[in-house]
C-alpha cells in the first residue's frame, strides 16, 4: 500500500480517511454539502471516465483560459507521470494525480469547489482513497502555504488560494500533517505544482490510453 492507503471496506469515509463520526474537526466542513449530495455513490464506467478525461484535452482550469498555461489533460498526465516516478508502487496515488482536476470540467469556474466535485464523481469507480486524495489536493495547497510560506505558486494557484480558505491555521496544519491521507495528499499537491509545462505531453490522447490498464486495476476490474 502507498502513503495513507487503507482498505476500501468499512464505514463511509470523510477527509483524511477517518470515519464520518470522527471527521467533524473543522478542517474541511466545506466539503459536507457536496459529500451529502453524493451519498449514493454513482459508479461511472471506465469508458465514461476515459471519455471525460479525453474531453479535458481542450478544457482549461478557467473557462476563459486565463488560468494555468496547460489544458487539463496535459496537466493531469504530467502530474500522474511525476507521481509514477516518485511513487512507482502507489497506483492509487498515480491515478488520483491523473483525475485530480476533473472537477474543473464538471463544474467550470468553481475554483473553490472543484476538488469536492471531482472526488464525488470518481468515488464509485476508483474508491475512497483516490476520491479522498482528489478532494484533499486543495487542502494540501492550504497546508503547504502554511508550512512553507515562501514556496512559489503559479499565478492562478495563488489567486485561488484565497478563494479556497487561504493558508491553514497552525492547528489545522498540525492535524493535516498527521492525518492518514495527509502525506499522500501533499505528495499529490507537490506534483500538481510541477505539472504545468507547456507542450511537455504530446500527443496527450495517445498518452492517455496508456493509463487505462492502471485505471482498470485501481477500479478492481
Amino acid at each position: 500500500m502507498g502513503l495513507g492507503q487503507t482498505q476500501r471496506e468499512g464505514p463511509q469515509l470523510f477527509p483524511y480517511g477517518v470515519p464520518v463520526v470522527h471527521a467533524m474537526d473543522g478542517i474541511e466542513k466545506s466539503c459536507l454539502a457536496a459529500r451529502a449530495s453524493a451519498s449514493e455513490a454513482w459508479r461511472m464506467t471506465v469508458d465514461e471516465l476515459m471519455d471525460l478525461l479525453a474531453r479535458c484535452e481542450d478544457t482549461w482550469d478557467t473557462p476563459d483560459r486565463t488560468g494555468d498555461p496547460v489544458p487539463l489533460l496535459d496537466h493531469g498526465l504530467q502530474v500522474a507521470a511525476v507521481l509514477r516516478d516518485r511513487f512507482p508502487d502507489d497506483r492509487e496515488l498515480q491515478v488520483a494525480g491523473l483525475v485530480h482536476d476533473l472537477g474543473h470540467l464538471l463544474a467550470p469556474g468553481d475554483g473553490a469547489g472543484h476538488a469536492a466535485t471531482g472526488a464525488a464523481a470518481v468515488r464509485g469507480l476508483l474508491g475512497d482513497r483516490v476520491a479522498a486524495l482528489v478532494e484533499l489536493h486543495v487542502p494540501a495547497k492550504r497546508y503547504l502555504a502554511a508550512a512553507e510560506p515562501d514556496r512559489g505558486l503559479s499565478p492562478e494557484s495563488a489567486r485561488t488560494l484565497a478563494l479556497q480558505g487561504g493558508p491553514m491555521s497552525a492547528a489545522e496544519a498540525a492535524a493535516f500533517a498527521t492525518a492518514p491521507y495527509g502525506p499522500a495528499a501533499v505528495a499529490l499537491r507537490r506534483a500538481d505544482d510541477l505539472g504545468k509545462v507547456v507542450g511537455l505531453t504530446r500527443p496527450p490522447l495517445a498518452e492517455l490510453t496508456t493509463w487505462r490498464p492502471l485505471i482498470e486495476a485501481v477500479a478492481g476490474l
